[in-house]
């Protein structure tokens, strides 16, 4: 399974929200800029995120972008449906009935043994996916940090949040 580019962005971005104080937002370019990326690409993302109810948004050029709910509430399969889309990574296309000389419909009662394979994965990746929070991960990069991690982030919130109400 091969996950777009904006899944890394989304999470990171997310992450980054998730450090933002109460009241505040962030720009999608300045979280753009601070991860190194395409301020239209990762806007697509951030659009979708809120879609999905995981961001709020603030239009206007003093808007941003903020959680819509707690870190410890949203998961990294929260954040990869967003971005690419609930349906399964493998869709079966009944191959197995194709071809120049196919057996009768009768013979493929049963759901396909390849489609029912790669779904079964699927659900243990999902289930894995949910289990983890943008709450843990922070706490995890927080336990490992020697303070310069919280010493740049803070900086650059400082120069980049934005209140709510001006």
């Amino acid at each position: 399974m091969k996950l777009g580019d904006g899944v890394e962005q989304a999470i990171h971005a997310v992450a980054m929200l998730g450090t933002v104080e109460d009241g505040y937002v962030l720009s999608a370019a300045a979280l753009a800029e601070y991860h190194g990326v395409s301020t239209s690409y990762l806007l697509k993302h951030l659009q979708a995120l809120s879609r999905e109810g995981i961001l709020n948004t603030v239009p206007g050029p003093k808007g941003g972008y903020s959680l819509a709910r707690p870190t410890d509430k949203i998961s990294l399969l929260d954040v990869v449906l967003a971005v690419e889309g609930r349906a399964p990574a493998f869709r079966c296309k009944e191959i197995r009935q194709k071809g120049p000389n196919p057996l009768p419909k009768e013979y493929y009662k049963a759901p396909c043994q390849i489609n029912a394979a790669m779904l079964k994965a699927e659900w243990a990746y999902r289930t894995e996916l949910d289990k983890v929070t943008i709450a843990s991960l922070l706490d995890q990069v927080m336990a490992e940090d020697d303070g310069s991690l919280q010493a740049q982030g803070c900086a650059f919130l400082e120069a980049n949040q934005r209140p709510l109400k001006s």
